[in-house]
């Protein structure tokens, strides 16, 4: 497994950069790869990703999440992966978002990508790209879900 980690700043509020992080269906407008997320109910979500040519499918499960917070998830199928994204409160209007990744790459494009950086390249982009997206949007949301899912074991 490889660990990715990235940061940036966003210039909107915490609870806005927050609720449009809970829209997944929103993904590909900044995801490179990702074709297509489904949220099938609360905790599950269908991915179609397209990595080097190669197309997969999997699906996630939500395993924690806490509004203004963090979201966490784990791979049920496809690509072994878990993650959690945390939303820091800069100030009133600017939000560090940080993802933390675990990725374990399957197949010989997906070993290069985690052997040369491109991962970590392809994390700190789609941030990049969020950062854009939500910024572009005037600091408005297309969304929001504020449930809280607790951790398995709490």
């Amino acid at each position: 497994m490889s660990t990715v980690t990235e940061s940036v700043d966003v210039d909107v509020d915490v609870t806005t950069v927050y609720n449009q992080w809970t829209q997944f269906e929103s993904f590909p407008q900044f995801m490179s790869g990702v074709e297509d997320v489904r949220q099938l109910d609360d905790t599950h979500t269908h991915w179609r990703i397209a990595v080097g040519g190669a197309h997969r499918e999997f699906d996630a499960t939500i395993t924690e999440q806490h509004p203004d917070e963090r979201v966490a998830w784990r791979s049920d199928s496809g690509p072994r992966h878990a993650g959690v994204v945390t939303f820091h409160r800069l100030d009133d209007r600017h939000t560090r978002v940080t993802a933390q990744l675990e990725i374990d790459p399957e197949g010989f494009v997906e070993n290069v990508a985690d052997k040369t950086g491109a991962l970590d390249l392809r994390v700190k982009g789609d941030l990049t790209r969020f950062k854009a997206f939500i910024e572009q949007r005037g600091g408005q949301e297309t969304g929001a879900w504020r449930g809280d899912v607790e951790r398995p074991g709490r």
